[in-house]
């Protein structure tokens, strides 16, 4: 179901869902968090996509602060104005959708626009799909939240991006680029816990320059090992993007983990054979579910970014 509230307020967005949920029950499902999307109209109906997807795990509220970018809107070139649409049932998977289009100095207060429509008692996750505020925890949504999510990935500058987040991390950061990497760190878990149990003194890892995936698994492997990891970035001349390798030495020998074709890598290690294992690139669903599973601080990422990243990047401009 379907219903537009044009030039509304948000009072009156509260009292058409009450009207929603006595009248029609089709909010049935106790909701467990508010996810908050700040995004742009061109990239809206992906957020809800995948909102709705990971409802299934996670019963939600979601609320989508739809501004176009570049809106001049709040400066004064429009007059003020909230146009609402909700959606419940089957056109919202398991959660209720409230989408928010706001113009004129409406737009420019977000707070305000999400304020009197959180659920009550409930975990606030703010997710920005696209462009992010110079301090993410100290915007006006994410300080209402306790786990905030920004994506590195999409920016056109992933690198610099990531250094931005490092810059600025606060408790309750994540970030895409980071949640993309569970099957990788995975498997090398995996393998490092066979035998034969040596130390590896040194490691690589190679990916594309448009993957701040590849710079993150550095930073963790070298935390983890505690030896210098390299990492090396090109122009994705395998064509599978992402992470293309990771290579680690010990004294039997290297153990590695190489896409080969999208969506599969091979294991090779010293003294068996290898291991074809299916790698999928995660879909914008499966990591948005994941990071809504753990709304507690990732203090690993935290980490990561924060004392790992520098290290590796360091020894980039060094090499």
């Amino acid at each position: 179901m379907i219903i537009d509230l044009p030039d509304t307020t948000v009072s009156a967005i509260s009292k058409a869902l009450v009207t929603i949920r006595e009248d029609g029950g089709a909010v049935a499902l106790g909701r467990v968090l508010t996810l908050i999307v700040s995004t742009t109209p061109e990239k809206m109906e992906d957020a809800i996509a995948a909102a709705n997807d990971a409802s299934s795990e996670h019963p939600m509220r979601v609320i989508v602060v739809a501004a176009p970018d570049g809106d001049d809107s709040a400066a004064g070139g429009e007059a003020s104005r909230l146009d609402c649409q909700i959606r419940v049932g089957g056109d919202a998977g398991a959660s209720e959708v409230i989408i928010l289009h706001a113009y004129g100095e409406t737009a420019g207060d977000e707070e305000s626009l999400v304020m009197g429509l959180l659920l009550p008692d409930a975990p606030v996750v703010v997710w920005w799909l696209g462009a992010w505020p110079d301090h993410a925890a100290r915007s006006s949504l994410g300080a209402i939240a306790t786990r905030r999510i920004t994506d590195s990935a999409s920016q056109p500058d992933p690198q610099a991006a990531l250094l931005k987040l490092a810059s600025t991390y606060t408790p309750g950061d994540t970030d895409l680029a980071w949640t993309r990497l569970t099957p990788w760190r995975s498997q090398i878990a995996a393998a490092l816990d066979q035998p034969p149990y040596e130390p590896v003194t040194s490691a690589e890892v190679s990916g594309a320059k448009t993957s701040p995936s590849t710079e993150l698994f550095a930073a963790w492997l070298q935390l983890q090992l505690g030896v210098p990891v390299a990492c090396k970035l090109d122009y994705d001349n395998q064509g599978f993007g992402g992470i293309h390798y990771v290579s680690l030495t010990r004294s039997s020998g290297e153990t590695r983990l190489e896409r080969v074709q999208a969506g599969v890598a091979k294991l090779t290690q010293p003294g068996q054979p290898d291991h074809e294992i299916a790698l999928p690139r995660r879909s914008l669903r499966e990591c948005l579910a994941e990071e809504l599973r753990h709304l507690d601080p990732d203090e690993v990422y935290g980490a990561v970014i924060v004392d790992g990243l520098p290290q590796v990047v360091a020894a980039q401009v060094r090499a």
